[in-house]
């Protein structure tokens, strides 16, 4: 029989917070993340917002690695896990000791380095690059870093799929801790705001000039966004033997891939990948309370997100959130702070609300966007989405533990 898996421990590091209370204050308010791009010179475009995590100070918040040695996108994924553990309350000799590793997710892992790397090609040649910096373009630093913060020696894993590379992430470690595999787990998502990223969306014309507004009927597109998402796992009987807080128990997941086209979500076989996420975590469509969005506020991802939705819920599915609305979409740590929200929503009993909701959508009947402000509610089962380019659709699904 395979072990319950269960949460014990979040590590936010966001645009609209810092740590647990100050995020799920966040959420509750309803608070905006968007500010001016401050990462890079933004002048250029004609678009200049993002979710931009303010003040961060990674020599404030990591205590094993030096913050100069490892991009950005490391420094939030430890600082995050970082965070996670002492939420968990768990003694880090112990946690070092255990069978004890990480898997994080990510978009455009250090991609900052490489954009780095290539002014000073351009500028100088080849011979012109920092060899220290050139260190920090693996993407498999995520993971590391997250384990030489904590003094991990399990498995250090990166996962690169795209906007949904975190819910991959907890899959992955809900699934090593319930086969016995792996007796406590970080997992989660990072990302920086990038010029790529932002040039790309732009591009693509997928961009909303300066807020996002998912299932709003004049939604114009998404803002790029930025943060570390961690959540510590371990078994139920790990969790009650120490005496832990548990926010929600990991039920199980689902994946699967379009394959089809690099951009266009494929709502037929996100519905798919709501059935086997359902079946796999042994509930039914009528049990999920709420569903967290990956709700991107593009057009075509939220109509797209919508039938699937209404295929496998019917003609009244559950209260359906995004909170990209506050944080942007930050890419790979995406679906790592839906997990946080909905991890929270069972634990403090809301829904987050999606920000910046002023017409229902007459193309998306049914849908409850929980608009503008959060709401009371018992979670028993919650669903969190996470789609991405390519085609990787992954859906974890977390449950009030009983």
């Amino acid at each position: 029989m395979k072990r319950r898996v269960v949460i014990t421990g979040l590590g936010p590091v966001s645009s609209i917070g810092t740590g647990v209370e100050a995020f799920a204050e966040a959420l509750q308010q309803g608070r905006s993340g968007i500010s001016p791009i401050s990462s890079f010179d933004a002048s250029g475009f004609p678009y200049r917002m993002a979710g931009e995590v303010p003040d961060f100070s990674p020599h404030d918040m990591l205590q094993a690695i030096k913050p100069e040695e490892w991009g950005r996108s490391s420094q939030f994924a430890a600082a995050a896990a970082r965070l996670a553990v002492a939420d968990a309350g768990i003694d880090p000799e112990l946690l070092a000791a255990a069978r004890s590793g990480s898997c994080i997710g990510t978009t455009g892992g250090e991609a900052g380095a490489v954009e780095r790397l290539s002014e000073q090609e351009v500028a100088g040649g080849f011979e012109s690059w920092q060899a220290d910096l050139a260190q920090q373009v693996p993407s498999s630093r995520l993971a590391v870093a997250v384990n030489r913060e904590l003094g991990l020696t399990g498995e250090a894993v990166t996962i690169s799929t795209a906007c949904s590379a975190s819910n991959y992430a907890l899959g992955y470690a809900y699934a090593a801790i319930a086969a016995d595999e792996a007796d406590f787990m970080i997992a989660g998502g990072s990302e920086g705001v990038y010029r790529w990223a932002h040039a790309g969306f732009y591009r693509l014309g997928a961009m909303a000039e300066d807020h996002c507004s998912p299932f709003d009927r004049d939604r114009q597109g998404m803002l790029t966004g930025e943060g570390g998402a961690a959540l510590f796992l371990e078994s139920l009987e790990s969790a009650e033997r120490r005496g832990a807080e548990i926010y929600a128990e990991v039920l199980g997941y689902g994946l699967n891939c379009d394959a089809g086209h690099m951009v266009a979500p494929d709502p037929v076989s996100i519905a798919e990948c709501m059935r086997r996420a359902h079946s796999r975590a042994g509930v039914t469509a009528d049990q999920v309370d709420y569903i967290c969005a990956h709700g991107t506020g593009t057009p075509a991802n939220d109509a797209a997100e919508t039938r699937a939705v209404r295929e496998v819920f019917g003609d009244s599915p559950p209260p359906i959130s995004s909170i990209k609305s506050m944080l942007g979409h930050t890419m790979g740590a995406a679906s790592g702070f839906g997990a946080i929200a909905s991890a929270l929503g069972i634990a403090r009993q809301f829904m987050p609300p999606t920000i910046n909701f002023r017409n229902i959508d007459p193309d998306m009947p049914g849908i409850d966007p929980v608009a503008n402000q959060a709401r009371p509610a018992r979670l028993r089962v919650v669903q969190n989405n996470g789609f991405a380019f390519g085609g990787n659709n992954a859906i974890t699904i977390l449950g009030e533990v009983s």
